[in-house]
């Protein structure tokens, strides 16, 4: 097959990349270009995509004797990755830029331009596993990112290659470094990618501006504190409430809900954040055709934690989810995942954006 390797600079692209030249592909390298000014991108371990990291995927494409190319997708990126994490924030919902590029730049935009240009398929280092076109969890349940890839249909995922998702990170390092492979020692990239200094509620109060509101106690209806946007805020947060001094049970608080029209943000005790229901909509089947009714599965709720049994009950293009044990930290704007437990590994169903939860 002629296969398109999507090459961040990182040691797990390098080698999903070398796994399929091993296979015997005809390969081609591409690192994609998602910022005007990759320059000011990136410091040590944070974010990706830089100038840096676009001459650590070249020296690993020569080292594998193949191919390599860098296209431009900041545009598209900045439209459909960027724009849509601001105007969530901005609308009190809690989005996850990775799973957007994932679902609008690797395999919507680039994949669009690898078929167009002839190739089978796009090889990326995601851990996960794919086999007959079923995505299933990782190996290395501690890396895995099929939560992330949940986004995909199973059209998509004809033509996604993912090598890597049958080996735990520390071989896929030891592996590396065997090939001669630079990236062998190189950190993971933390933080989300364009907003290297982590600092995401001043990146948004850039863009945003000042929205003044309130923070409220949800029990009493009692004005706490004033704030400057409610994009500084997410159902479940802790820390950086500006409340100034404890509740007077001594207990601490936690960002409830939020609502974008009044600039309200509510807050209260830990257990109200438990839910029982989740409400989603636009749902994605990655596994093939969409249930004939309810069914049980697992969900997930955030890329690492906040999984749950459930009943899924499919109502056109929404899904009525009703969770055997509650979840906290539930946000409007997050991806619901769905799992189907099995013996080779948990199967990927598919995925439904958050609407609410209750």
């Amino acid at each position: 097959m002629r296969v398109l390797a999507a090459m961040s600079g990182g040691v797990d692209s390098a080698v999903a990349a070398a796994r399929a030249v091993d296979a015997g592909h005809d390969v081609v390298g591409v690192h994609l270009a998602l910022s005007e000014t990759p320059a000011a991108l990136r410091g040590g371990s944070r974010g990706c995509c830089s100038r840096e990291d676009a001459g650590d995927a070249r020296r690993a494409a020569d080292v594998l004797d193949i191919p390599f190319y860098v296209w431009n997708f900041a545009a598209r990126f900045g439209a459909e990755v960027v724009d849509d994490f601001v105007t969530a924030y901005a609308n009190g919902q809690t989005p996850n830029p990775c799973v957007r590029c994932n679902e609008k730049i690797k395999f919507a935009a680039l994949l669009d331009r690898a078929l167009g240009l002839g190739f089978d398929a796009v090889c990326t280092g995601h851990y996960a596993r794919l086999s007959g076109g079923v995505l299933r969890r990782a190996v290395d349940a501690g890396k895995d990112q099929s939560y992330v890839l949940a986004v995909l249909t199973a059209a998509q995922l004809r033509h996604a290659m993912f090598p890597i998702g049958d080996t735990p990170k520390t071989r896929i390092r030891a592996e590396a470094a065997a090939r001669g492979l630079r990236v062998a020692d190189k950190p993971d990239s933390h933080d989300i990618c364009f907003i290297p200094s982590g600092d995401t509620r001043g990146f948004l109060a850039e863009r945003l501006g000042a929205r003044p509101g309130a923070v409220v106690d949800a029990g009493s209806g009692r004005v706490l504190a004033r704030h400057d946007g409610v994009h500084g805020f997410t159902v479940g947060q802790r820390r950086g409430l500006g409340l100034g001094r404890t509740a007077a049970d001594g207990r601490p608080r936690y960002v409830l809900g939020i609502e974008p029209a009044s600039g309200t943000v509510r807050v209260g005790p830990a257990e109200a954040l438990d839910v029982s229901v989740i409400d989603a909509r636009r749902p994605v089947w990655s596994a093939g055709a969409a249930p004939d009714g309810p069914f049980t599965c697992t969900v997930q709720v955030r890329a690492h934690g906040g999984v749950a049994p459930a009943t899924v009950h499919p109502e056109g293009a929404e899904l009525h989810v009703e969770l055997d044990t509650p979840l906290r930290g539930v946000a409007p704007g997050q991806v619901l995942a769905l799992y189907r437990p099995d013996t080779a590994g948990d199967v990927v169903l598919g995925s439904a954006t958050i609407a609410a939860a209750h």
